[in-house]
């Protein structure tokens, strides 16, 4: 975590930037394909970034959850 940073924030910036990853991966894998190059590696680790962003995503919703309970 960032030095002031909540846990919840922390997950935010986590979604916010997972989500960035995942766009700038789905336009290189574009831009391969336009190029006619190979796109295997390419999107194999756009099915990885894919996953982790559903897991941030996940932990997102676990985190705003217990933000929610009374403690």
């Amino acid at each position: 975590m960032k030095t002031g940073e909540t846990e919840l924030e922390m997950v935010r910036r986590h979604v916010r930037q997972g989500a960035e990853q995942v766009a700038k991966q789905r336009a290189l894998v574009t831009r391969l394909r336009v190029d006619g190059l190979s796109v295997e590696e390419a999107e194999a680790l756009l099915f990885i970034f894919e996953d982790l962003q559903r897991q941030h995503e996940a932990h997102l919703a676990k985190v705003e959850g217990k933000a929610g309970q009374p403690g």
